[in-house]
């Protein structure tokens, strides 16, 4: 099984799935961490919370392919915070989304394999994007 965790320093999750630098992915074997690898996020997603589509005039139409490229064969995702936009993409592909506050995201990921984590369907970044 393969677990995603966006992060801006390699370690923590960030706030925002989307605009973080890169992703932690884990590697679960046997319901244990056998490793990790950080990807750079393959997707520009540098404009400000709301400005997607018609929030604002700097804002334009984006497309989450880059990230779905950079997480192919992850079924899990773990954030504190995604546009609802990004949610259905990953759902579309079959990725089971999960929220936790920012922390450790090897703590995160532990958390999830004890069966501490459940998956969420309606709490996504309220900026409608």
């Amino acid at each position: 099984m393969r677990i995603a965790l966006p992060t801006n320093d390699g370690v923590t999750i960030s706030e925002h799935f989307g605009r973080s630098a890169s992703f932690l992915i884990f590697e679960i074997e046997n319901g244990q961490i056998k490793s990790r690898q950080l990807k750079t996020n393959g997707m520009e997603h540098s404009h400000f919370q709301g400005a997607c589509d018609h929030h604002s005039a700097e804002s334009k139409p984006h497309s989450h392919a880059g990230i779905l490229a950079t997480l192919d064969g992850c079924e899990v995702v773990i954030c504190a915070g995604m546009g609802q936009r990004a949610a259905e993409a990953l759902r579309s592909c079959g990725t089971q989304i999960l929220l936790a506050p920012p922390a450790s995201a090897d703590d995160t990921v532990v958390a999830y394999l004890a069966g501490k984590l459940t998956p969420q369907t309606e709490r996504f970044c309220g900026c409608q994007h």
